[in-house]
């Protein structure tokens, strides 16, 4: 536990409900809403039963799902028994993610006087059009209302949340988005490329002919697009969807992932890793319920990280970051020349390697990093370099 311990950990709670299921959306979630005071007394019931978090917390993150159909009351029940339960440190970034159209001004200042210091906004986008092709229950308009209701109630930390990529969406569609989104001040946006996961009804869909998939070169144009006009407006990439105005406002909680940094997941379907044991929880909500009910912890499933397994998810999480993989940090840590392990990866992507274009991996300042158009194939580039391990 030694070099973690001097790690600063996070804590994430899954709150799964939602008004209706999103057709692209793979997350786990569910519409019964009655059931939100229970789901509430048994998130405290988890934490209560919980064994104590080795680590001080300075994030705290409430996903879904759509958090923002509970109550502020029940936000601030939620933050308070973590503070009291956990080593949650004064001036934690706690995180909220909020949908347009269950939230409003009352609401939103209720949670901001609850304890909630970060808002995040699934706006998705600002077209009435593209929002009812993703089947999300908001306007444009409400979209818009969302964002000017959370600066009435006094968050000066606001994120974004942006899909590009859709069927038939030009580049003058998306900037479009970029520009409304850009008018209203944002501190952070996350830009996410539409992907059709299995099982999901939009994938269904797609195999049933109800539309076709934007061609994935226009994607990787869209994404080259999205990258210099928000740098332009004063936006930095730190990871491949993400984007700040500056360091401060970059999501310390997304990164605690990004760099095996501790931190525990409640509620059904969440992870939690320490000490490279990560475990996950059961994914109904129903099975959750009747567990922390019976006094049990939810955890389904257990799993020690092996050295192998590690050396995989640095480099995979590493590469899609823009700081890219620090060579000293990854040759200390597990205990290999770099170079000689992946210098022939590295050649091949520094040079003509992929498709017939070069510069898609570059050493610099003893990082090993993607560039800009290595960015687009993260994903392909880090399975060359797990290949070589």
């Amino acid at each position: 536990m030694g070099q973690a311990k001097k790690q600063k950990g996070g804590i994430y709670i899954h709150v799964p409900f939602c008004v209706k299921k999103c057709v692209y959306c793979d997350f786990f979630s569910c519409t019964d809403l009655g059931k939100i005071p229970v789901f509430v007394d048994s998130l405290i019931d988890e934490m209560n039963m919980t064994v104590d978090f080795p680590f001080h917390a300075d994030t705290l993150y409430i996903g879904g799902g759509t958090p923002s159909l509970l109550e502020p009351v029940q936000i601030q029940l939620l933050i308070d028994a973590a503070g009291n339960r956990f080593q949650v440190a004064p001036n934690a970034e706690i995180t909220l993610e909020a949908n347009p159209g269950t939230v409003n001004a009352e609401k939103l200042a209720g949670f901001r006087q609850a304890g909630v210091n970060r808002i995040n906004l699934g706006v998705q986008s600002f077209s009435d059009l593209a929002l009812e092709f993703l089947s999300r229950i908001h306007t444009a308009e409400e979209a818009f209302q969302s964002v000017e209701f959370a600066r009435t109630a006094g968050f000066d930390n606001v994120g974004l949340d942006l899909i590009y990529g859709l069927p038939g969406q030009t580049e003058r569609m998306w900037q479009a988005d970029l520009q409304t989104a850009l008018s209203l001040s944002p501190q952070h946006l996350s830009c996410y490329m539409l992907t059709y996961e299995p099982g999901t009804r939009m994938e269904n869909n797609l195999r049933n002919g109800c539309f076709h998939v934007l061609p994935e070169k226009n994607v990787g144009l869209l994404y080259e697009f999205t990258v210099q006009y928000l740098e332009d407006s004063g936006f930095n990439q730190y990871e491949v969807s993400s984007f700040s105005v500056s360091r401060r406002t970059r999501s310390k909680h997304n990164q605690k992932y990004w760099t095996h940094a501790p931190y525990i997941g409640l509620g059904p379907s969440a992870h939690s890793l320490i000490d490279n044991r990560r475990s996950w929880n059961v994914r109904s909500l129903e099975a959750y319920l009747r567990r922390t009910g019976q006094g049990q912890l939810p955890i389904e499933e257990t799993e020690e990280l092996n050295f192998r397994q590690l050396m995989m998810e640095t480099l995979y999480l590493r590469l899609r970051c823009v700081d890219g993989i620090s060579i000293p940090d990854f040759e200390k840590r597990f205990h290999i020349d770099f170079n000689r392990r992946f210098g022939a990866v590295v050649s091949t992507y520094e040079s003509d390697g992929y498709d017939g274009y070069d510069g898609y991996v570059e050493m610099i300042n003893d990082k090993c990093r993607l560039t800009r158009k290595g960015m687009l194939f993260a994903d392909s580039i880090a399975s060359r370099f797990i290949d070589s391990i």
